[in-house]
């Protein structure tokens, strides 16, 4: 199947989300606390922006869903196309190592900074009253060995994330991808298939929700590539898509504290329910995209495309760059230009590091999991009889 362009557009967006998620949250807490005490302005536009949907922008609970829901549906998308279960399996096998060398990667540079003391959040967090969110990150002694079985066992099993915090995700993109493959083995030319993927949305509705992320595109996957019927009727009747776009986003703008909405356009949600919203919102996004050409060709274009080749790397780089590099330019400087216009240069500056660090991981080091997958694949192939 023809690589669809937009939907590495919009992973790449969510993992953009995620560094804008962090850096607020580091330099303007209250814009998601929503209290008061935590603005570092006198009219708390932090608090009024956090009420409204422009905190899509920077909402990393949101941007996680999106994440997982647009990876599920590219998950078996040539399975669909072709048929063929030897894919599967190939692709079940290559999972693992096709995300643990960039994460030790990722963690091995962690362990050197740290080792050198160059994670300055918890000083910084003081000024930027981030303290609540900020200041605990890697605050303890580097252990080689430790960072090792965090790396290359801890993510996978338990979702260990004490060097790099964004590994939490890593159990529902491996495990959720094994399961995936799995269930299409099993029955994924079954007429009844979808009742076992209804099977699959429970179970993890009551066990662990962002697990429903990859089922949901999963399952959104199957429907694109084999039900051509309903495909048609659903891009015909376009303002179904456009409604499904529009209550996605409405969704995934509930402010992630999940609470203080009166007054809001989120008044009538009741509260508590902040995961379930974000993830029917991307699974509402997704659907509206599938079927409106016009945002296809829209997410499709180059910069966003750009940003989803980069996508894994930046996910895994950016936090220490801001741990790091962001509090060192604010801690030097905030004193002589001011907290905002510091604020400000830092993020420019930041983005341009974090996207810089971006491109030349996905350039230079996360190659090395196709050289390790060929390598097991052709030591296997000697050792047939």
């Amino acid at each position: 199947m023809k690589k669809l362009a937009y939907i590495d557009g919009l992973k790449g967006i969510g993992a953009l989300m995620v560094y804008f998620c962090h850096f607020v949250f580091a330099f303007y807490y209250a814009a998601y606390s929503l209290q008061p005490e935590s603005s570092h302005t006198a009219s708390q536009i932090e608090t009024a922006i956090g009420k409204t949907p422009l905190n899509l922008l920077y909402s990393g609970n949101a941007a996680v869903c999106l994440f997982l829901v647009f990876s599920g549906f590219v998950l078996c998308l040539s399975y669909f196309s072709v048929r063929d279960k030897k894919r599967l399996g190939v692709s079940a096998w290559k999972r693992y190592f096709r995300l643990a060398p960039m994460i030790l990667i990722a963690n091995t540079l962690i362990f050197v900074l740290m080792s050198l003391g160059l994670y300055r959040n918890a000083e910084t967090a003081v000024i930027t009253k981030s303290e609540a969110w900020f200041a605990g990150f890697n605050q303890f002694q580097p252990n080689f060995l430790q960072m090792l079985y965090e790396s290359l066992i801890g993510c996978f099993l338990q979702g260990t994330n004490d060097y790099n915090g964004v590994l939490w995700t890593i159990p529902y993109l491996f495990w959720g991808a094994l399961v995936v493959y799995l269930a299409t083995f099993l029955v994924g030319e079954n007429r009844f298939r979808y009742v076992a993927y209804g099977v699959m949305l429970l179970v993890s509705l009551t066990t662990d929700i962002y697990f429903a992320g990859v089922f949901l595109g999963f399952a959104a996957s199957d429907f694109f590539c084999t039900q051509k019927k309903g495909m048609k009727l659903w891009n015909r009747y376009w303002v179904l898509p456009l409604l499904a776009f529009v209550l996605g986003v409405y969704l995934l703008s509930y402010p992630s504290i999940g609470v203080d909405m009166a007054g809001t356009i989120y008044a009538p949600l009741p509260p508590a329910y902040t995961v379930i919203y974000h993830m029917a919102g991307a699974a509402g996004l997704l659907l509206g995209v599938l079927g409106l050409p016009g945002l296809q060709r829209f997410f499709a274009k180059k910069p966003f495309c750009f940003l989803g080749d980069i996508s894994y790397s930046l996910y895994l780089l950016h936090f220490p760059v801001v741990a790091t590099f962001s509090c060192w330019f604010f801690l030097g400087l905030h004193e002589k230009l001011g907290y905002h216009l510091t604020v400000g240069l830092d993020f420019f500056c930041t983005t341009a590091l974090v996207l810089l660090a971006a491109w030349a991981g996905r350039r230079y080091l996360e190659p090395v999991s196709g050289v390790l997958e060929r390598g097991i694949q052709r030591l296997f192939q000697r050792r047939k009889p």
